[in-house]
C-alpha cells in the first residue's frame, strides 16, 4: 500500500482485494442453495443469479489485514482471519435482518425478503459454521486462541442481540445498558477483528490490547454514527427508509441519551414512544429526540470514541503504512457524524 495520496477507498480497496478471493472461495464451499443465496447477499449476484460487481466496504477484515500489517506481520497471514471474521459478521447481519424485519440490506432487498424467514437463518447458521471453519484450518495461534476469541465474540454478539429485543420492551432502563447492548452487538466483532488480526502477525499481548481497545471504540463510534443516520441520514447513502428506526421504536443511542435526559423534550418523547408507532409522527419523534439532546450527546460520544481509539493506535506502536491508513478509518467514522 502506497504512503502517498493514500485515501480510505484506496484502503479499502486494497483490503478487498486480498480477501475477496479467499471468501469466494469458502463459500463455494457451501452446498449450492446455500451457496447461491450467499453469493446473492454478499452482492456477488442478482435475484436471478447473474454476475454483478460487488461494492462492498468490508470495514472489519480490512481491520483485521491492518492490525496484522501493524504489528509487522504480511496481509496474507491474516487473510483467513479476516474470511472469518467476514462470514461470521454477515451472520449476524442476516439474523440481525430477521429481527428487525428490515426488508433492505445494502439498498436492495434482504435475503428473508427474497427466500423467506427459514433461507435467511439458515444461511446465517451456515455462515457462522463456515467462519469459525475456515479459522480452525488456518495456521496456529489462529486455529486455536484465534478460534476461541472469536467465537467468545460471536457469543457476546447474539447476547447483545437479545438485549437490544428486550430493550424494546421495557420503560425502565439506563442509558449504561443501552451503550454495553450497542458495544456487543457492534463493538466486540470489531475489536476482535483488530486482535486476532495482531495475533496473526505475531504480536505480543500489550499490542494486541492495545489493537483490541482501538477496534472497540472505533466500533462504539461507528454504532453512534449509524444510529445518528438512522434517523437524520440520507436513505440513498444508507440504504434504509428515513426514520426507520424510530418507527420501530428502537432504543438506538441517540434515543437512549434522549429518553433518559430530564426535560420537557424528553417526557414528551417517552409518552409518545409508549404509544403506538404513527407513521405520521415520526418527524415530530425524531425532533424531540433533538431538543432532549440525543443529538449532541450521540455526536459527541462518537467524536470521543474515535479520539480515544486513535490513543490505542499510537500505544500500539504501529508500523508507519498501516499507521496512516488505520488512523484514516477513524477520521471517516468521525466525519461521517456532521
Amino acid at each position: 500500500m502506497p504512503t502517498s495520496a493514500l485515501s480510505v477507498e484506496r484502503v479499502l480497496t486494497d483490503a478487498r482485494s486480498a480477501v475477496v478471493p479467499a471468501l469466494r472461495a469458502a463459500v463455494n464451499g457451501l452446498s449450492a442453495p446455500m451457496r447461491r443465496l450467499a453469493e446473492y447477499h454478499f452482492g456477488w449476484s442478482d435475484q436471478q443469479g447473474a454476475h454483478i460487481e460487488d461494492t462492498g466496504k468490508g470495514a472489519r477484515p480490512t481491520l483485521t489485514l491492518l492490525a496484522c500489517e501493524a504489528v509487522g506481520g504480511e496481509f496474507e497471514q491474516a487473510v483467513p482471519a479476516a474470511v472469518a471474521i467476514e462470514l461470521v459478521h454477515n451472520a449476524s447481519l442476516l439474523h440481525d435482518d430477521v429481527l428487525d424485519r428490515d426488508r433492505l440490506r445494502r439498498h436492495r432487498p434482504a435475503i428473508w425478503a427474497v427466500a423467506g424467514v427459514p433461507e435467511a437463518i439458515l444461511l446465517g447458521d451456515a455462515l457462522f459454521f463456515l467462519g469459525v471453519r475456515t479459522l480452525a484450518e488456518a495456521p496456529a495461534p489462529l486455529a486455536s486462541t484465534g478460534v476461541k476469541w472469536l467465537v467468545t465474540a460471536a457469543q457476546r454478539l447474539v447476547e447483545g442481540e437479545h438485549a437490544d429485543l428486550t430493550l424494546e420492551e421495557r420503560d425502565d432502563f439506563s442509558l449504561a445498558e443501552v451503550t454495553a447492548m450497542a458495544h456487543a452487538k457492534s463493538g466486540v466483532l470489531l475489536a476482535e477483528a483488530c486482535a486476532i488480526g495482531a495475533l496473526a502477525g505475531g504480536a505480543d499481548a500489550d499490542r494486541i490490547d492495545h489493537l483490541r481497545a482501538y477496534g472497540a471504540h472505533l466500533g462504539q463510534a461507528g454504532q453512534l454514527t449509524d444510529d445518528l443516520l438512522g434517523i437524520w441520514g440520507d436513505p440513498a447513502v444508507t440504504g434504509k427508509p428515513r426514520l426507520a428506526d424510530l418507527q420501530a421504536r428502537k432504543k438506538s443511542l441517540p434515543v437512549a441519551a434522549a429518553l433518559t435526559a430530564d426535560n420537557a423534550a424528553a417526557r414528551e418523547l417517552a409518552d409518545l414512544y409508549r404509544g403506538p408507532s404513527d407513521p405520521g409522527q415520526l418527524q415530530r419523534v425524531a425532533d424531540l429526540v433533538e431538543a432532549a439532546g440525543g443529538r449532541a450527546w450521540a455526536v459527541e460520544e462518537a467524536r470521543r470514541h474515535a479520539r480515544t481509539a486513535l490513543e490505542h493506535l499510537r500505544a500500539a506502536v504501529p508500523a508507519s503504512r498501516a499507521a496512516e491508513a488505520l488512523t484514516l478509518l477513524a477520521h471517516r467514522v468521525a466525519d461521517r457524524t456532521r
